[in-house]
C-alpha cells in the first residue's frame, strides 16, 4: 500500500497504528533500557527476531500476540520483504506494534529499511536504541573496545554478505583499532587472510565471543593467524563475535589480577 492507500483507509474510519523499532540489546533481559521494557509491555503485537534471546521472550506478556520472523544462515522464517509487509499490514490494523531485534535495530540489524518502508507505507515510526552486541559482549568479555595507549577507536564490520565482502581491507589493517566482526564464524579463513595480507600482524590478539551476554557466553582468545583453529578446536558456533586487536589481550590480564585477589585473600580463622 502507498501513501494515498493509506490516506483512503483512514477515510473508511480506521485508525492507523504505529511500529517501535526496539533494540533488546546482545542477550541479557538486565540490558534492556526502561524504554524498551515500557514498549514491549504495552504493544499490541511483538514481531521478533531469532537474536532475540529466550530470557528476553520470557518478559513478553503472557497475552501478547508475537510473531516469529527469525532469520539464519539459510534458514528464513520471512523474507525481509514478507516482514515489511507484517509490519506494514498489522500497522493498517490500528495495531501498536514492538518491531524487537537483537542489539541494536540500526547497527547491522536492518532497522533502517524497514523504517524506510513504513514511513513510504505512511506508517509512524519510532526507533528504541538497544546495546548492540560488539559493546555488551567485549564488556562482559572484560575486553574494552578502546584503551589509552593501546587503541583510540574501533570498527564494526559484518561478514555477511549477499555476494562477496567488499570491504577496504588494507584500510582496515592499518586502522590500529578495535576491529570486530559481526556475523563472522564460517568466514574467519576469509577476514584472517584479508587482514594478514594487507599488513596486519598475525600475532594480533584476537577472540570469539560465543552466546555473548547470555549464561552460555564463552570467550576463546588467540591470535589472529589462530582463529579457525580455534574455532575449529572448541566447535564455535553462532551468534558469535570476533574481536581483533591489543585491546584483546587485556582481559588475560584481567584474570591475573583477579587470581591474585583471590590468592591474596587470607582465609578467616575457624571458629569452635
Amino acid at each position: 500500500m502507498n501513501k494515498q492507500s493509506t490516506a483512503n483507509y483512514s477515510q473508511f474510519g480506521h485508525t492507523i497504528g504505529n511500529v517501535s523499532l526496539v533494540g533488546a540489546g546482545p542477550g541479557d533481559p538486565d540490558l534492556l533500557t526502561i524504554k524498551a521494557l515500557r514498549t514491549i509491555q504495552q504493544a499490541d503485537v511483538i514481531v521478533f527476531d531469532n537474536l532475540v534471546s529466550k530470557a528476553i521472550r520470557e518478559l513478553f506478556p503472557i497475552d501478547t500476540p508475537t510473531i516469529y520472523v527469525g532469520k539464519s544462515k539459510a534458514c528464513h522464517s520471512a523474507t525481509q520483504d514478507e516482514i515489511n509487509q507484517i509490519l506494514v499490514t498489522l500497522s493498517y490494523q490500528g495495531k501498536k506494534v514492538c518491531r524487537l531485534k537483537g542489539g541494536d535495530a540500526f547497527v547491522f540489524g536492518r532497522g533502517g529499511e524497514e523504517m524506510l518502508e513504513l514511513l513510504t507505507a505512511g506508517v509512524d515510526v519510532d526507533v528504541v536504541p538497544g546495546i548492540t552486541a560488539a559493546s555488551g559482549c567485549t564488556t562482559y568479555a572484560d575486553i574494552p573496545l578502546t584503551h589509552r595507549g593501546l587503541t583510540q577507536g574501533c570498527t564494526f564490520i559484518t561478514a555477511h554478505a549477499g555476494k562477496e565482502l567488499e570491504h577496504n581491507w588494507q584500510a582496515l589493517a592499518q586502522l590500529n583499532q578495535t576491529l570486530v566482526v559481526y556475523m563472522g564464524v564460517s568466514k574467519c579463513e576469509l577476514v584472517m587472510e584479508a587482514l594478514i595480507g594487507h599488513g596486519l600482524d598475525s600475532l594480533t590478539p584476537a577472540a570469539f565471543i560465543e552466546k555473548g551476554c547470555t549464561s552460555e557466553q564463552r570467550t576463546l582468545i588467540g591470535t589472529l593467524g589462530s582463529l579457525s583453529d580455534l574455532r575449529d578446536k572448541n566447535n564455535v558456533v553462532s551468534p558469535a563475535l570476533i574481536v581483533i586487536g591489543e585491546t584483546v589481550a587485556v582481559a588475560g590480564q584481567v584474570d591475573q589480577l583477579r587470581q591474585q585477589m583471590l590468592e591474596s585473600v587470607e582465609p578467616l580463622p575457624l571458629t569452635a
